[in-house]
């Protein structure tokens, strides 16, 4: 079940509710419910990586922003001559 690398954040998160219902099924046999429960498994874990990176990204956008605002206020004082106030 490894084919589910190609598929988006939001189809792995669906798979995973899928999986969980399966497992909370009555009728789901034994052998079938550890081969849903390793994918689910591997799923959490990309789900995981993928929320890691989208974190990291957002931090490093903040970091561009803040120090765009500093560069702007340090602009703007010099403009204005603002620094012995």
């Amino acid at each position: 079940m490894k084919k589910k690398n190609t598929l988006s954040f939001e189809k792995k998160i669906m798979r995973l509710e899928e999986i969980s219902d399966l497992l909370e099924a009555e009728d789901t046999q034994l052998e079938d419910a550890i081969k849903f429960f390793e994918e689910g498994i591997e799923l959490s874990k990309e789900c995981l990586i993928s929320l890691k990176s989208a974190e990291l990204k957002i931090t490093e956008l903040k970091k561009k922003i803040d120090s765009i605002n500093i560069s702007s206020k340090e602009a703007g004082r010099k403009n204005t001559g603002g620094e012995n106030s």
